[in-house]
């Protein structure tokens, strides 16, 4: 090799060293496009897409650059997870960005909302790795703010499932007694009026009839003829029994001096309804048999024919059905009148303990005071703690009063009461959303089917995990701000509107998101007036509202 030769291949070896030696040039923001822009909170998290577009001529092909995310605020920064690609001489499993022709890299972007984030910038660090050299480049802005909106979403306001009571101002109950016949007969017979039923009977009316709490709101006489024998026969015995018994109860009413709202009666010729009820019920050989007649034919005296031809059985139905179908049935519905709300209310100052568990549950409705509510939770927990319904709607009043550890503790007593009880189930599962525990609050709320609270719990769940559209349609037609918030998100302007107007007792909320909802609509006078009402009762949203980018373009000096 002649000295030109060689002097040629040493000064090619030198610029390639070189050109492979040469530092990566800074990035331009201009590389850079972020999906979306500004960034915006879904569920609790802030995600985004950023895709850069590296042109040609520019990516080293020994460089391996790790791109950082940083969300930057005033108290400080949050990284997202670091991504990597590289150039076509770097031995490595990343993305590879030509140098001849430039590429486009997607990099994934995630945080965990934090209010700090609201006013922030997005800066990509940059550091480079060329062979055994490793260096920074500057970082990039590449998105300025972030939305958050969707972080309104709120488990502390959703109201927790209340086990309800019982308690009925009136209590109706139903007394009865039969009186029997003899076949072909219509005659009240002594030994009928000297029974054990009739008895009780009567000394049931009378108490009714002397209780100061009760009244006897109606009496019934149904009269029966059992389906042997012809239709015209049975009519008449029907009637006549209903006659006798009429008579009868009128006497012993007036005798007894009895007071009662009022007096019905009628018969039913042929029983063919109860004369099935008691063959279905009945160890008779052939019932299904007799029971597919009666199916077959309607016509009563057909009927009759078919079942005296089943000679088998008909003795044993004569002897064990017939008789109980011939008969005058009493009823009388007496009406029990519970303590009026001052007579509950007066009970619980001067001693709880006179009140039942129902009456206690009624009582703490009566009043809007939570305080007052806890106080009489706790002496109903007290008092009953065999009921879980008491330690049930002690946490409800807890964790209205924003006490959650106190709630949870008694929640998970109820749970223990009760284990099957599905409104401690929901009501845990609202702790567990509190705490963002996601899979335990699901858990629960699968406990609790049946629950009317569930759809409010179920629909702030999906909110707060970042799916609106499951979100709206659990809320339904739900009036709280959880559910406008869903609405919102979900861009149903319209209905999140009507849901705002609709929501009974506004808060600080309601009216911020009727501004955000203006934003979004252009409806300046919206902004404004709405804006002023949530200071108003919240004074800590004035400072929100100045770095809310749902506010960006609107002056609100004269507002805040």
């Amino acid at each position: 090799m002649n000295f030109k030769s060689t002097l040629a291949l040493s000064v090619g070896a030198t610029l390639m060293l070189t050109g492979c030696s040469k530092k990566l040039g800074q990035f331009s923001p201009d590389y850079f496009s972020v999906n979306p822009n500004p960034l915006e909170v879904v569920g609790d998290k802030v995600p985004a897409t950023v895709t850069a577009n590296i042109p040609a001529k520019f990516f080293q092909k020994n460089a391996q650059v790790t791109v950082t995310p940083y969300l930057v605020y005033a108290a400080g920064e949050t990284a997202s997870q670091p991504y990597s690609f590289q150039g076509e001489k770097v031995r490595g499993n990343n993305p590879v960005v030509s140098y001849d022709y430039g590429g486009a890299v997607t990099i994934p972007v995630m945080y965990v909302y934090q209010p700090e984030m609201l006013s922030s910038t997005l800066q990509l660090a940059f550091n480079v790795t060329q062979g055994s050299k490793q260096y920074q480049l500057p970082r990039v802005t590449v998105a300025n703010g972030v939305i958050a909106t969707a972080a309104m979403a709120s488990a502390e306001s959703v109201n927790p499932a209340l086990a309800a009571d019982k308690f009925q101002r009136i209590i109706k109950e139903k007394y009865a007694a039969d009186i029997k016949f003899l076949i072909n007969q219509a005659n009240i017979r002594d030994g009928e009026l000297k029974k054990g039923e009739m008895t009780r009977f009567n000394r049931d009316l009378s108490s009714a009839n002397e209780a100061a709490n009760q009244t006897i709101e109606e009496i019934n006489i149904s009269s029966y003829a059992s389906p042997d024998g012809g239709l015209d026969l049975n009519t008449r015995l029907a009637e006549q029994r209903e006659k006798n018994t009429t008579a009868y109860l009128n006497k012993q009413l007036a005798s007894n001096k009895i007071s009662f709202g009022e007096l019905t009666a009628q018969f039913t010729p042929e029983d063919w309804e109860g004369f099935q009820k008691l063959v279905a019920a009945s160890n008779i050989q052939d019932k299904d048999l007799i029971l597919s007649v009666l199916s077959m034919y309607k016509d009563p005296e057909q009927r009759e024919r078919e079942i005296r031809n089943l000679s088998s059985v008909f003795d044993q139905l004569a002897d064990d059905i017939l008789p109980q179908l011939r008969y005058s049935r009493i009823t009388a519905t007496i009406n029990t009148i519970g303590k009026s709300d001052e007579e509950i209310k007066a009970a619980f100052e001067n001693n709880p303990r006179t009140l039942t568990i129902d009456e206690l549950l009624y009582c703490a409705t009566l009043t809007d005071n939570n305080d007052e509510k806890i106080k009489i939770y706790n002496a109903a927990a007290s008092i009953y703690p065999d009921d879980y319904r008491a330690m049930n709607d002690l946490g409800m009043a807890q964790y209205i009063a924003g006490d959650f550890d106190a709630a949870k503790s008694s929640f998970a007593q109820a749970a223990r009461v009760n284990s099957s009880a599905p409104e401690p189930q929901m009501n845990l599962g609202l702790i567990s959303l509190i705490n963002k525990d996601y899979r335990a609050a699901n858990q629960k709320f699968g406990s609790a089917a049946g629950v009317p609270e569930l759809n409010e719990a179920l629909g702030t769940s999906y909110l707060m995990q970042g799916d609106n559209a499951a979100a709206a349609r659990a809320f339904g037609d739900s009036r709280t701000n959880n559910a406008a918030l869903a609405q919102i998100l979900t861009k149903d302007y319209a209905k999140a509107k009507s849901t705002l107007a609709g929501i009974p007792n506004p808060d600080a909320t309601t009216y911020y998101l009727m501004a955000v909802l203006g934003a979004r609509t252009a409806n300046d006078n919206m902004v404004s007036s709405n804006l002023r009402k949530a200071v108003k009762l919240d004074s800590s949203l004035a400072q929100k509202a100045a770095a809310d980018l749902e506010f960006a373009n609107y002056n609100l000096s004269g507002v805040l």
